[in-house]
């Protein structure tokens, strides 16, 4: 916990208290209330918890005036740009650059357990066809703390370890086996010779008839989808995880609660709901339409993948990403492809556009990163679950540090009762 910097005098009536001000590394200074029930009798009301910091933590700092998102310091792009998934995922669990030597120790344990238990497959099987691949990851997610009983003592500093590393490995083939799964084909196993990225688009898109031969531009594009979600500071999900935690419950078992927050469309879903309305405009000579509907205040119509609630200036994420979805668009083409035409269109007038400009709606990094896994090939009931599969570091990360925290105490938020005050039992014949 930082140190005390000041303090802030509250009154109440006639009563006068004195709250603790802390001074964090960045971002504005926070308020101790943690007395304020005892000494005053108040809770505070805070709908969303936006201005009330539940956690202290040293792992993601985002400054949404500046467009700005850090990693244990280092700036997002640097990262996209320089490093890849796995070598963030160590900065993001263990706060510093890896040596050339902990890399590639840290990679080797991740692509030993990218398995599943043989006997999980039967977990895949037992879901209707048309099940939607994140109710099959929530499921299975859970279900692996029936498999790994070794990792989910949470008092034990290996077993906690040992449960990340399986996370981290495993849920690329969860993910790969969910979407199999849902369109009909058979599992594609893991492969120990191909990196992170790559395995994944292997486990995806191959079949036994014909192998599939990852194409680099396209690794690297995922690798940098994994690496832009690896973690976003305290959002809903990772608010689910750590209230999760804050019980004891089992590591599986709080990322299953991660997951089954991120499904929400106003979390996890932004990039496929940008592709559905890329669908909505339909072809390049309704844009124009649509973005006089988006100017107009009286039409619900929103140009979905632009602007972003937290960052008020740009997405720092969504520079980087635009990069790969040139490269993915130049290789794959669009010309076959009316929505990925309408993209392409819309981010032209929508950048050229004053409106736009002055308003800081700028392309986002789920605009960027629908239109790159719709090229894939990619149907848009997919796009959570990889979101899902590059947040799990993230949430891994918090949890780890929120058990770690000699602070730690169960979540229990407060409310502002407005119902009924007591009041007695009517028999049934009486009313």
């Amino acid at each position: 916990m930082a140190e005390t910097t000041k303090n802030a005098t509250l009154t109440i009536g006639d009563k006068t208290i004195e709250l603790p001000v802390y001074s964090p590394t960045a971002g504005p200074d926070v308020l101790d209330i943690r007395k304020l029930y005892a000494q005053g009798d108040v809770f505070t009301y805070d709908p969303g918890f936006t201005s009330t910091a539940a956690c202290d933590s040293t792992i993601t700092f985002i400054d949404g005036a500046k467009g700005e998102l850090l990693h244990r310091g280092y700036p997002i792009d640097q990262l996209a740009e320089k490093s890849h998934y796995l070598e963030v995922c160590y900065v993001l669990l263990y706060g510093e650059l890896p040596s050339a030597a902990e890399l590639e120790t840290f990679e080797s344990m991740v692509t030993n357990h990218t398995m599943l238990h043989e006997q999980m497959i039967n977990f895949f099987r037992g879901f209707r066809r048309d099940a939607h691949p994140m109710a099959i990851m929530t499921g299975v997610v859970g279900a692996m703390s029936a498999f790994y009983h070794d990792s989910t003592d949470i008092t034990d500093p290996h077993q906690r370890e040992v449960a990340t590393i399986r996370l981290i490995a495993k849920m690329p083939t969860i993910a790969a086996m969910a979407f199999k799964y849902t369109v009909g084909q058979p599992f594609v196993y893991p492969r120990n010779d191909l990196d992170y990225a790559s395995n994944f688009l292997r486990m995806c898109f191959a079949v036994p008839a014909e192998d599939y031969v990852v194409n680099p531009i396209l690794s690297r594009a995922m690798d940098r989808i994994l690496t832009l979600h690896a973690d976003h500071e305290q959002n809903a999900s990772t608010s689910t995880v750590r209230l999760a935690s804050s019980s004891g419950a089992n590591p599986f078992a709080c990322i299953a609660a991660g997951i089954a927050c991120l499904w929400g469309p106003a979390h996890g879903g932004a990039n496929q709901a940008c592709l559905e309305m890329l669908k909505e405009i339909g072809s390049v000579d309704r844009i124009p339409e649509f973005i006089a509907r988006a100017k107009d205040k009286d039409d619900p119509f929103r140009l979905m993948g632009f602007g972003h609630r937290v960052y008020k200036n740009f997405d720092p994420r969504a520079k980087v990403l635009k990069q790969s979805a040139d490269e993915v668009l130049d290789l794959l083409g669009v010309e076959n492809n009316p929505i990925l035409q309408v993209a392409k269109e819309l981010e032209k007038q929508a950048l050229a556009d004053p409106y736009f400009a002055d308003k800081k709606l700028f392309p986002n990094v789920d605009f960027y990163s629908g239109i790159i896994l719709e090229a894939m090939g990619f149907p848009t009931s997919m796009f959570t679950p990889i979101f899902a599969l590059a947040r799990t570091v993230g949430w891994i990360s918090q949890w780890k540090e929120q058990i770690s925290d000699p602070a730690l105490k169960i979540g229990r938020p407060r409310q502002l009762y407005q119902g009924e005050t007591l009041r007695d039992y009517v028999d049934i014949e009486k009313r």
